[in-house]
């Protein structure tokens, strides 16, 4: 256990290749689920909890790790599965998501496992928990669940999606609506999808979402067959870093490498953060990078590409 992720910074020579490393654990049962490595900090045995009072059911304690106190979340009330059985291994999976650290309670650890983003598919439709999922996969012939982290975290505490007095622009945001502009964002959790769309609903501006990036290429794709121009359908994309299919570094270099929309301004949009994914940014050729989420810098950066689509 204490190994099992010491090699995470070399693992994320993967990001930008169309590859993820998946974490591999179980919660009440034999099912087994799954996060990205590159979220993961740490995994460590059950710690010593301090109980928080009047916290969320879902948030079973607190403890101090690397000198911050930080939450820890039962994963399996969280998501609505069984509770772990009486004498099961406990285990603590510290993770960073939209720029805070939290841990998750899980059982048994598996192992991490190499894949290609074009093996992880989208959760079937009317799947019991497929809202807690953004993808599955099969290793070794059995189900793995891909966790929607952004989704439970946000039933447990609800992000702010308005964009501030400060930082809004009124009469930019009747432009953009008058004339019916519209984004296109790459996007496979459905909690970041709403989150996207109501900013950026505030900034008068309509939402194209697809749920990986290998949609929005052949979306863009289309509008060339249909004789259009990618920039006259919408003023940007916003895409994710990891998505099954395509995930969005290959999307950009995708674009990048098109003679047809090679000019699509694109910002990487993702809960992803630190220097490597900023390097990975520029070398695929992105025009901004943003960490999820904070409607207010994503308002700007968007307004700032509304000010030069539109010549003010």
């Amino acid at each position: 256990m204490a190994n099992l992720l010491s090699t995470v910074d070399q693992r994320t020579r993967l990001v930008g290749e169309n590859r993820l490393e998946l974490l591999l654990f179980r919660l009440g049962g034999a099912q087994l689920f799954a996060i990205n490595v590159f979220k993961v900090q740490e995994v460590v045995k059950m710690p010593r909890l301090r109980r928080v009072p009047h916290s969320y059911s879902q948030v079973c304690g607190v403890t101090q790790w690397r000198g911050q106190t930080i939450p820890v979340l039962d994963l399996s009330a969280a998501i609505g599965a069984r509770a772990l059985p009486p004498g099961t291994e406990q285990n603590l999976i510290v993770t960073e998501y939209n720029r805070s650290v939290q841990a998750f309670m899980t059982g048994p650890v598996d192992r991490i496992v190499n894949l290609n983003w074009e093996e992880v598919l989208p959760p079937p439709e009317g799947a019991g928990r497929g809202h807690f999922l953004t993808s599955i996969t099969r290793v070794d012939g059995r189900l793995v669940e891909i966790l929607d982290v952004e989704r439970v975290l946000a039933e447990v505490a609800a992000l702010n999606t308005a964009v501030s007095d400060q930082t809004l622009d009124h009469t930019l945001a009747r432009e953009a609506r008058a004339r019916g502009l519209k984004v296109l964002l790459a996007e496979d959790s459905a909690t970041a999808v709403a989150q996207v769309r109501e900013t950026l609903s505030e900034l008068g501006l309509e939402l194209i979402a697809v749920q990986d990036g290998l949609k929005a290429l052949r979306q863009l794709q289309a509008w060339v067959a249909e004789g259009k121009r990618v920039t006259d359908e919408v003023v940007m994309l916003i895409t994710d870093a990891e998505m099954p299919e395509m995930d969005g570094y290959r999307l950009t270099a995708e674009i990048r490498q098109s003679v047809d929309f090679g000019d699509l301004h694109v910002v990487m949009h993702t809960s992803l953060s630190g220097g490597f994914n900023q390097a990975m940014v520029s070398k695929v050729g992105c025009d901004a990078f943003l960490s999820k989420f904070a409607p207010d810098e994503l308002a700007s950066v968007v307004q700032a590409r509304l000010k030069a689509y539109l010549n003010l």
